[in-house]
């Protein structure tokens, strides 16, 4: 599996490049904290992977980086995708770095 760090994803981010950023958690923790991205909760990403992009690069995340691997998994076995890169250390991973006043969970 692809992993992206949080430090590649910043760059990415601040360099604005063209990808696509998304979130597998339910919708009860994107209230609590998010990095703006495309809310797919892992429990509808099978009916919803027409939302992901198969034509660029997409950082998949969670809370810590386990749910989003088990969908990456999921995702490439079921529907062929080989442009999907798991944020290691998910948004927990994130708010250490780089957002002290991020509230987690």
């Amino acid at each position: 599996m692809k992993e992206i760090s949080v430090e590649e994803l910043k760059a990415k981010m601040d360099n604005k490049e063209d990808f696509q950023l998304v979130d597998v958690r339910e919708p009860h923790e994107f209230e609590i904290c998010s990095l703006g991205g495309v809310e797919v909760p892992m429990s509808d990403v099978l009916n919803k992977y027409k939302e992901i992009s198969k034509d660029k690069m997409v950082v998949v995340h969670c809370r810590s980086g386990q749910r989003s691997a088990n969908v990456i998994s999921a995702l490439e076995q079921n529907y062929g995708y080989n442009n999907l890169y798991n944020l290691v250390g998910g948004i927990l991973a994130w708010a250490d770095e780089f957002d002290d006043d991020m509230e987690t969970y």
